[in-house]
């Protein structure tokens, strides 16, 4: 299966793309900011930079149930433990929050055959990044709308007046 095809079937959303949308003609997908101006999401070699790969475990981190614990780092952000996994529900709520509706069957099986997994078939974060490089480099577009929807914004920080942290600070205050 192609890297488009699975690109296609993870994106769920299938929004006409307007002229902002596309990439000007000189760029490549994940390569669009000037680095001078702005963050990039992909390397010159395709590999996440590594302020996307923050971004990208902190939203995985949400997601974790016990027995996995993420740690909060300097910057705010959370880490998961080592040999994490998303389960059946996290890759749910997951996908619930970041496209509207939870995975099909037929796209948590493409998930299984094409991306790193554990031994039980469970969502390790390294299939988690994989799933965003195929992302970027085939619709940059959408994995910024992704970015924003998790509370970041063009420069990869965490704004914290964004739907998840408010969501957060109201857990918290419910559980004291």
């Amino acid at each position: 299966m192609s890297p488009v095809t699975a690109a296609e079937a993870l994106a769920l959303r299938m929004e006409p793309l307007s002229r902002y949308d596309t990439p000007e003609p000189s760029t490549r997908q994940g390569r669009r900011n000037d680095s001078e101006r702005g963050v990039q999401l992909l390397e010159a070699d395709g590999r996440l930079s590594d302020k996307f790969e923050a971004c990208l475990a902190h939203i995985f981190s949400k997601y974790l149930e016990a027995p996995f614990n993420p740690e909060r780092c300097a910057n705010g952000l959370l880490r998961p433990p080592p040999h994490a996994y998303l389960t059946t529900e996290g890759l749910d709520r997951y996908a619930t929050e970041t496209n509207g509706q939870p995975f099909g069957d037929d796209t948590k099986q493409e998930l299984r055959d094409m991306l790193d997994v554990d031994e039980q078939g469970r969502l390790t974060l390294e299939g988690f990044f994989q799933i965003y490089q195929l992302q970027t480099e085939n619709d940059e577009e959408e994995t910024w709308r992704d970015l924003s929807t998790h509370g970041f914004d063009r420069d990869l920080k965490f704004v914290p007046s964004r739907r998840e942290d408010t969501e957060d600070t109201t857990l918290l205050a419910s559980n004291s």
